[in-house]
């Protein structure tokens, strides 16, 4: 690689003074040489690289899986960096990387609470099953064939291939196959109000027994028949006016006496 002597502010210490060899690749046809020098550059930063996936450890990934994604990042930043728009490489790389370990995480971050193990046996099913794949092209490995390959179980296998499809949860909307648009969340039982208006009609049952019979009545055929205040009073044989001081009495000694009791 070349190195100009030019003195350039990098974010990381030991970045490589590219920017020649960034304007050579530009202007080199397809062929070996291309190949070559875009294959160097991708070497001589994939350090920076690995420092990008090591930010992101500890979040349920192995880091080799890691350092392939921001490896596939670098090469992508490598092939579609312009030195013409006047930018330093790492200024166009970092995102570059970041988006696409962040992207990977997206596509394949655990929504679901998983256990360390299962979380371990998923990610060397899904390894052996590359390395499967590549051996034997257009052939699933089965569950018997990643067994032999990583010394698991079959029964581990199963577990670890189960837990490749606990990373993203269905949405709520999400349509229940074989109906004709009964999403998920149309089998949720929601909050009943009237649960607490049987509470409340237990709690009052002993205060209204302990009425006389005439209040009893009239509360019955106010707030069970309907009937308004006038009607109550024509079917008594007594005043509106009568009735409406029945009525809060009731009210006034059932309060007091609920807050009794829950007192």
């Amino acid at each position: 690689m070349h190195n100009t002597g030019r003195t350039t502010a990098h974010p990381h210490d030991d970045a490589p003074d590219t920017a020649e060899d960034f304007e050579r690749l530009a202007r080199l046809p397809e062929g070996p040489e291309h190949k070559e020098l875009r294959d160097e550059l991708v070497r001589v930063w994939l350090p920076m690289a690995e420092r990008i996936a090591i930010r992101f450890r500890g979040r349920g990934e192995a880091l080799e899986d890691l350092y392939q994604v921001a490896a596939l990042g670098l090469v992508k930043a490598v092939d579609h960096y312009d030195p013409a728009r006047g930018h330093a490489f790492e200024a166009y790389a970092v995102p570059t990387i970041t988006g696409e370990v962040k992207r990977h995480f997206r596509d394949h971050m655990w929504t679901l609470h998983v256990p360390r193990r299962v979380q371990d046996l998923r990610n060397r099913v899904r390894r052996a099953a590359k390395e499967l794949a590549q051996t034997t092209p257009g052939h699933v490995p089965t569950a018997a064939e990643i067994a032999a390959h990583t010394q698991l179980s079959v029964s581990d296998v199963q577990t670890g291939m189960e837990a490749l499809d606990c990373f993203s949860a269905l949405s709520l909307e999400a349509e229940v196959p074989g109906t004709d648009g009964y999403a998920l969340g149309d089998g949720l039982g929601e909050a009943d109000a009237r649960y607490d208006l049987v509470v409340d009609r237990v709690a009052v049952t002993p205060c209204l027994l302990a009425l006389p019979e005439r209040e009893r009545t009239i509360l019955y055929l106010r707030f069970f028949r309907g009937m308004t205040q006038s009607r109550i009073a024509q079917q008594l044989g007594i005043s509106q006016m009568h009735v409406s001081r029945l009525l809060s009495g009731c009210f006034a000694q059932l309060r007091e006496e609920l807050l009794t009791e829950t007192g």
